[in-house]
């Protein structure tokens, strides 16, 4: 009995041995919070790696080429990232939209495919996202660095937004850095702080994992990569923490038109029927709403995917609405394009009889679902008449409209 007595304190002081060597979470003066919407937030909460094992068998279930190792560091980031239900869940609602970029961009370079989750991390899927260092997109990429991966920066785009660009020069940038180093989480932790602070910490360690040089790392990437592991156990097992994915008003299927002249984005927007932030949403790169195609560099818009049927009247449109290449004006330029000066009639305006009632000419925004017929219905014209004033529209007029146009009443 007095074996067996001793034999149970023994396993008792082991126990409390365990318990004073785990590893702390990092306290919130570890982590430096970006002034963006970025996923990195503050953790103060300790968690014993030997609680919850149920998350470490999770995240081996579904590690695949990159290491998504558990530990205190990543629960703590666990732990607030599934108090954040809404915000994951409009996460993973963007991400419908956004991940089929980056997976194309990774699988061509030969990057691990859930690296795609580090944008998360980076800017909360937020191509305007821009941090108090000037680093911008959704790959929130410095200009010096963006320059040196082939994105380009002028007074009227900004390739560090565009989601296509950006994920090309971050494939480029993280193929770079694993040929460096030849590990994954070093290669995450240097896309954060530099390839030359992985390396000096390397150098000063003898060692060649994250773990071992995390602490000779600058506050903000210490927590960088285990909010990297734990946003990949966050997306994978969103169901099992009642997260719901939150559907937007972001086009998922869209369609691209290259223009080689100059177009605003509020006259393509009005020519699509929709919101211009809607447009500017899907074309974040154009720093002024403006798309500077040229004859020599054409210019993408990408647009809704629409039916087959009318993509030749949309396409027509566009083109419509392209202006003639203005002259370059500095930054200060205005956001918006104003809308062109009216041209002047060469003889005077004639009244004409609307209603039963002799009116100046005006003119009509189509709404959906509108006709021809329908409008010259409204205002008490010839169908003839609206047709010979309005060249441009067609001659069917049972045909509705593209909502937005401009119809003339009474303008020969």
């Amino acid at each position: 009995m007095k074996r067996l007595f001793t034999f149970i304190i023994c396993v008792l002081s082991l126990q409390i041995v365990k318990a004073d060597n785990v590893e702390p979470a990092p306290c919130m003066a570890e982590i430096v919070q970006q002034d963006t919407n970025v996923l990195l937030p503050a953790v103060q909460t300790p968690v014993s790696v030997y609680q919850n094992n149920i998350f470490k068998r999770r995240l081996d279930s579904v590690q695949q080429e990159v290491p998504l190792d558990y530990n205190g560091y990543v629960q703590a980031y666990i732990d607030n990232y599934t108090r954040r239900k809404d915000e994951m869940g409009r996460m993973m609602g963007l991400s419908r939209y956004y991940f089929p970029i980056y997976e194309k961009a990774f699988k061509e370079a030969g990057i691990p495919d859930e690296i795609k989750y580090l944008s998360i991390v980076e800017s909360a899927l937020n191509p305007n996202a821009i941090s108090r260092v000037g680093a911008a997109g959704p790959w929130q990429f410095m200009s010096e660095t963006a320059k040196i991966y082939g994105l380009s920066m002028t007074d009227y785009v900004d390739e560090r937004r565009d989601p296509v660009q950006a994920s090309n020069a971050a494939a480029a940038y993280l193929k770079d850095a694993y040929q460096q180093f030849g590990d994954w989480l070093l290669a995450i932790a240097s896309y954060n702080c530099g390839k030359s602070n992985v390396l000096h910490a390397l150098e000063q360690t003898g060692t060649h994992d994250f773990w071992s040089i995390r602490e000779l790392l600058p506050a903000e990437t210490r927590g960088y990569v285990p909010a990297f592991i734990a946003i990949n156990y966050v997306m994978k097992y969103h169901k099992y923490h009642y997260i719901v994915p939150q559907t937007g008003n972001l086009a998922i299927v869209t369609d691209t038109v290259m223009v080689n002249k100059f177009v605003s984005l509020n006259r393509v927007a009005q020519a699509l029927g929709m919101p211009l932030k809607d447009i500017c949403t899907l074309n974040p790169s154009y720093r002024q709403q403006l798309v500077n195609g040229t004859a020599a560099v054409p210019r993408k818009i990408v647009i809704p995917k629409i039916e087959n049927d009318r993509a030749a009247i949309l396409r027509k449109a566009i083109a419509d609405i392209s202006a003639p290449i203005p002259v370059l004006r500095p930054i200060q330029y205005i956001a918006i394009a104003p809308p062109p000066e009216p041209v002047k009639p060469a003889m005077p305006v004639q009244q004409v009889m609307v209603a039963g009632k002799l009116v100046t000419p005006t003119t009509h925004t189509t709404k959906r679902g509108e006709t021809l017929s329908g409008i010259a219905s409204q205002y008490g014209v010839k169908v003839e008449d609206l047709m010979r004033w309005n060249k441009s529209l067609g001659s069917n007029t049972t045909l509705p409209l593209m909502p937005g146009l401009t119809v003339n009443i009474g303008q020969g």
